[in-house]
């Protein structure tokens, strides 16, 4: 399947160039020199091709381009050549390194800290609201200064090596997407597999650590709460999920040519969440046990204010699921959609790439 999609997708040599030059557009920063650069780029190479037939006395196949294009080098490094070099964090690594910061400190620390760490700090606190308040953004402001800092440092290391690391790698010009004419359509699926494997390998590691490390999940409060045996009933249903994220991430980077691949399987991935989703609410209602999430342990079993602790923090967590719920609904209806506009662009456009020329 996959050389009968370069065949179909190389129909003119000289085709793969274009998809050298939008692949390069893509890791460059959105500027008002961003065409300029891809059309300076795209003189040179022309001129090289030409050079190169010009010696050789007939027209370069695709096998000869490719040659050319990956002396050039892979398009992530030619764009952080190509792109201003007065930053820490460079043009190239930049999109990811936004990424990643904004996944750490605005969908993973905070969160935590919100619905985690702050009730906790309240009960602590005997209820005192600007006590327990002030704490909490006490902590999370540390937690938040010194992840920012991590993932600066990490990814000014990686700026600083990945030029001499990059020409080790080896990249494959002919099996660049192919151009897509309506600009709209060029999205980044290939950053966001990336950073998806990346972060799935991490919460993978992270889900299977917790049972015997409960402190990365609940802080200090592992001290005297536990995950009640629901939440044990639940744990391998969440580790296969992870797996399957996994296993998602890796396909659509082995396989860039599926464009159907990422929206369909994020839609599967979302119903699949929603009904695991659904399973645990209807089981946390069911439960007699007023800890239904998680339970005291055998220490403070009787303490007053440990019972408030694991009162707030089972709630705190309930609200959690359930907002999960709710937000995994809207993104299960907006992705339907998108698969199914994907599917009748796919239908209506079909007979006129069939017709067109490769100019």
């Amino acid at each position: 399947m996959n050389k009968s999609f370069l065949n179909r997708s190389v129909q003119h040599p000289m085709e793969l160039l274009d998809r050298y030059l939008q692949a390069v557009r893509f890791w460059l920063p959105k500027s008002s020199r961003q065409e300029d650069l891809i059309a300076e780029l795209g003189e040179d190479l022309r001129s090289q091709i030409e050079e190169k037939e010009a010696e050789l006395g007939h027209p370069l196949d695709k096998e000869e381009i490719a040659q050319i294009l990956k002396r050039c080098g892979s398009p992530m490094m030619v764009a952080g050549r190509l792109g201003p070099q007065r930053h820490l964090i460079g043009p190239a690594l930049f999109p990811i390194y936004e990424f990643v910061l904004k996944m750490v400190l605005l969908w993973i620390l905070v969160p935590v800290f919100i619905f985690i760490v702050g009730p906790v700090n309240l009960a602590e606190g005997g209820g005192n609201w600007p006590l327990g308040i002030l704490k909490t953004f006490g902590n999370l402001w540390t937690a938040l200064f010194t992840a920012a800092g991590t993932i600066t440092l990490v990814f000014a290391i990686i700026e600083r090596t990945h030029n001499c690391l990059g020409s080790e790698l080896k990249w494959d010009p002919l099996k660049l997407p192919p151009v897509r004419r309506n600009e709209e359509e060029r999205k980044p699926t290939v950053l966001k597999a990336v950073c998806e494997l990346g972060f799935g390998c991490f919460g993978l590691i992270w889900i299977l650590l917790v049972p015997g490390y409960p402190f990365i999940i609940l802080g200090p409060a592992a001290a005297f709460l536990k995950a009640s045996p629901l939440m044990h009933s639940f744990y391998l249903p969440i580790v296969l999920l992870s797996v399957v994220g996994l296993l998602r991430s890796g396909i659509t980077l082995a396989k860039p040519q599926w464009a159907w691949f990422p929206l369909l399987s994020q839609l599967a991935n979302s119903v699949i969440t929603l009904i695991v989703l659904n399973f645990m609410i209807e089981a946390i209602t069911k439960t007699p046990s007023p800890y239904p999430l998680v339970v005291l342990r055998d220490v403070v079993r009787d303490s007053p204010k440990y019972i408030k602790i694991a009162a707030i923090v089972n709630v705190s967590i309930l609200v959690s699921v359930a907002g999960a719920w709710f937000g995994l609904c809207i993104a299960a209806i907006i992705q339907t959609w998108q698969f199914m506009r994907y599917l009748h662009k796919r239908a209506t456009g079909a007979p006129q790439a069939a017709s067109s020329g490769v100019h």
